[in-house]
C-alpha cells in the first residue's frame, strides 16, 4: 500500500525552550495542515490503495547523571538517569506551559532537549478539530472507508496508564509528560462536547459547583469585574463560546444546554477564574475532572451543597474538608480506596483566609459558621430510603461532618492527576436530624451565606494567583518515579 506523509525534518536539539516550543508548532502545523488538505481532496477525489498519515511531534531527553536538583521542586526534572519522550499535540493551546516545562528541564539538567517527529499517527479526527468547514463523515456516508485511508481514534493507546502508575516503559523510553497526545486530543473534543466551550477559554483555576445559583453569581460577579479597569479581567465567556468584554453586553439564551455548563472569567496570562456546573454525582464530577485535567490546571475546588451531619451545624454553615470517606465507587479501578488522599496545606489555608475575609469573622469566632473535618461522598442520592444501618455507622466511625456526592471524587482524581485541589460546601440540609431538603425550608440565614459561598471560592482562587507555582504544585502529588513535566 502506498503510504503518502509529509516531508520528515531531521530532529534538532535545542537550548532554548522558546526555540524548541516554535519548532513543535511547526511540525505540528505542518501535519494538521498535510491531513485536512488530504482529507478535503479525498473527499472531491477518492483513492485507493492509499494510506495517508502524519505523525505528533514530540520532546525527547535524555541524561546519564544522578546530579541532584532543587529538592523543593516537585516538577521540572526527572528522577534518574534515562531517555524520555512525550508526544505533544496543540502547541499553540499549551505554548506557556511547553515553554515553562521545557525550560525547567534544560536549565537543571543542563542537557539539551531534542525535537522531531514521533511515530504515533495524529487521528484525522482531531486534525480538523475547530475547523467548522470540514465534517467527518461517518462509516457509510462516505464513497469511501475512511479507516482505509486516514488514522482514527485508538482507545487502546488513549489511556491512563501514566498517571495511574501501570505505563510499561517500551525500549526502556519513559514519559515525560503525565499524558500522551491522542489522550490529550480526547479529552479537548470531550471539553468542547460537555461544557459548550472550547478548550482554548479554560483559566488556570477551576470552581465546580452542582447548583445553579452559583452561576448566576458568577456572571454577576464577571460583568463588576469587567467594568472595573482595574481588576485584571478581559472578558466573560458563556456557554456557546459568548465572549463579552463589556459588562453591559446581553448574553443572548443558548438553544441547547450542555450536559455541564461552563463559563470562564478571563485575564489575558490564563489566571482566570472558571467555573463549571457539574449537576448532581460523581459520574458527571468524574467526567468532568478526567478531562479538564489534561489543561493542566493549577488548582480545582468544589463549592457545592451538601448534607450537615451534626446537630450543632446549621443551614447555610460551611464545611472545609480536611479528609475524604470515598463511597462515590467510580475512580475505584484507577485509584483504590486504600490510598489516601491527603489535604494540601496550601489550598487548605487559601480557602480558610478566603472564608474569614469575606465572612470578616477570624479565630475561634469563625467556628460559628464552619467546621473542618471529613466529606463523605456517596453514589446514592436517596440512600436515606434504604437500610440506614450501614452507612449511618460508616458516617459515624469516619467522623464525617458533610455528605455530598461529588467532592471526595473531584478531590481524588485531583490526587490522581496531579491538580491540587480542595472542598468548601455549604450545608443545605440535615437528613440525620430531621431537616430534610424540601421547599421552604431555606432560612434568609442560609440565602445570604450562600450568596457568600461563590465570594469566597473566587477569593481564594485569588489568593491561589499569588502564590508561586512551585509552592501550589504539592510534593505531596508527586511518587518517587514522576513525569518531569507537571
Amino acid at each position: 500500500m502506498k503510504i503518502l506523509t509529509p516531508d520528515t525534518p531531521h530532529p534538532q536539539e535545542f537550548t532554548d525552550a522558546t526555540a524548541a516550543v516554535d519548532c513543535l508548532t511547526a511540525l505540528y502545523t505542518q501535519a494538521t495542515g498535510f491531513l485536512r488538505d488530504s482529507f478535503a481532496e479525498v473527499l472531491e477525489t477518492p483513492v485507493t490503495n492509499t494510506r495517508i498519515r502524519a505523525f505528533y511531534p514530540e520532546v525527547r531527553f535524555a541524561t546519564s547523571s544522578y546530579a541532584q536538583v532543587d529538592s523543593r521542586l516537585s516538577f521540572g526534572h526527572v528522577s534518574s538517569p534515562g531517555r524520555f519522550a512525550a508526544t505533544i499535540t496543540r502547541p499553540d493551546l499549551f505554548r506557556s506551559y511547553l515553554i515553562q516545562q521545557i525550560g525547567l528541564l534544560i536549565e537543571n539538567h543542563e542537557q539539551p532537549v531534542t525535537i522531531g517527529l514521533s511515530n504515533t499517527p495524529i487521528p484525522v479526527h482531531f486534525a480538523v478539530t475547530g475547523d467548522n468547514a470540514v465534517n467527518i463523515p461517518q462509516d457509510g456516508a462516505a464513497d469511501f472507508t475512511l479507516r482505509d485511508i486516514f488514522d482514527v481514534p485508538d482507545l487502546s493507546t488513549t489511556n491512563d496508564d501514566i498517571v495511574n502508575g501501570t505505563y510499561q516503559p517500551v525500549d526502556e523510553l519513559r514519559p515525560l509528560a503525565p499524558f500522551t497526545a491522542q489522550r490529550v486530543d480526547y479529552s479537548l473534543a470531550r471539553l468542547a462536547h460537555y461544557t459548550a466551550t472550547d478548550p482554548e477559554h479554560f483559566q488556570c483555576h477551576v470552581m465546580f459547583t452542582n447548583y445553579q445559583f452559583y452561576v448566576t453569581e458568577f456572571e454577576e460577579y464577571a460583568r463588576n469585574q469587567l467594568n472595573d479597569p482595574t481588576s485584571g479581567y478581559t472578558s466573560f465567556v458563556s456557554t456557546g463560546n459568548v465572549e463579552i468584554t463589556d459588562g453591559e453586553t446581553p448574553i443572548p439564551e443558548t438553544v441547547k444546554t450542555p450536559q455541564m455548563p461552563t463559563y470562564h472569567l478571563k485575564r489575558a496570562d490564563g489566571s482566570g477564574i472558571t467555573l463549571v456546573n457539574i449537576g448532581v454525582g460523581p459520574s458527571n464530577a468524574k467526567t468532568a475532572t478526567d478531562h479538564i485535567a489534561v489543561l493542566r490546571p493549577h488548582a480545582w475546588i468544589m463549592v457545592g451543597h451538601c448534607a450537615g451531619l451534626r446537630n450543632t451545624q446549621a443551614l447555610g454553615d460551611f464545611v472545609l474538608a480536611h479528609a475524604y470517606l470515598r463511597e462515590d465507587h467510580v475512580l475505584d479501578d484507577d485509584l483504590p480506596v486504600w490510598i489516601p488522599i491527603p489535604a494540601l496545606a496550601e489550598i487548605q489555608i487559601a480557602l480558610e483566609q478566603a472564608v474569614a475575609q469575606v465572612t470578616q469573622l477570624e479565630g475561634y469566632e469563625l467556628k460559628r459558621i464552619m467546621r473542618t473535618g471529613t466529606v463523605a461522598t456517596i453514589d446514592n442520592r436517596n440512600w436515606e430510603l434504604r437500610d440506614q444501618s450501614g452507612p449511618v455507622q460508616r458516617l459515624s466511625q469516619s467522623r464525617a461532618i458533610a455528605l455530598d456526592m461529588e467532592s471526595a471524587t473531584i478531590a481524588a482524581n485531583g490526587y490522581r492527576f496531579r491538580v491540587p485541589y480542595g472542598t468548601l460546601l455549604c450545608v443545605s440540609d440535615k437528613p440525620l436530624h430531621g431537616e430534610l431538603k424540601l421547599p421552604g425550608m431555606a432560612s434568609d440565614f442560609y440565602k445570604t451565606q450562600v450568596s457568600r459561598h461563590l465570594m469566597i471560592g473566587i477569593r481564594a482562587m485569588e489568593l491561589l494567583r499569588s502564590t508561586p507555582l512551585e509552592r501550589i504544585h504539592s510534593r505531596k502529588l508527586r511518587s518517587f518515579d514522576e513525569t518531569a513535566f507537571l
